[in-house]
């Protein structure tokens, strides 16, 4: 089974939020490698019913500078977006690693069916860093960042090869 590492950056922290960024990165070996990064263009969200947070958008006037500058690029619009991630995902039998589900996983589940389209994982395959984290402390992995902080796909990497580390088989001694 595939395991890949699930982050939004959006305007609100409750389902059906507006969604700027999704970033994802395969989990382990040579294949956290193979990412998936794409803006999206809010208004396209608004004309979906997804809604912004007041409290959200002044939280990110508080961000570092490269972090505001990549939200407010360009963006595609969310359909497209959501069918090229469930693409890139490639079959449903994927576990959707997040930081946490109840964050990522229900936003984007949210969007997909905001617009009547299939999730493209099965919800019971969806999987916490944050417990996995503090469960395998003992397996402490070098909390070294990759990129910009809040920058979906460099926030998706940190995660993820923080996870391969943490869960790498130990030899035996």
């Amino acid at each position: 089974m595939t395991s890949i590492m699930l982050d939004l950056e959006t305007l609100g922290t409750r389902p059906g939020s507006v969604i700027l960024a999704i970033g994802a990165a395969r989990v382990g070996g040579p294949q956290t490698s193979r990412t998936f990064y794409a803006r999206i263009d809010p208004a396209s969200c608004e004309r979906a019913g997804l809604t912004m947070d007041l409290a959200t958008v002044m939280w990110w006037l508080g961000r570092p500078a490269a972090a505001r500058r990549e939200i407010l690029k360009c963006g595609e619009p969310l359909a497209e977006v959501l069918g090229r991630f469930a693409e890139w995902l490639g079959d449903d039998d994927v576990e959707v690693w997040a930081n946490a589900p109840s964050f990522d996983c229900a936003l984007l589940g949210a969007a997909y069916e905001r617009l009547g389209m299939k999730l493209p994982w099965k919800f019971w395959n969806e999987r916490c860093f944050r417990t996995a984290a503090h469960l395998l402390r003992s397996r402490a992995a070098p909390k070294e960042r990759v990129g910009i902080k809040h920058h979906a796909l460099d926030d998706a990497l940190t995660q993820a090869k923080r996870l391969a580390v943490m869960t790498k088989p130990r030899r035996r001694q």
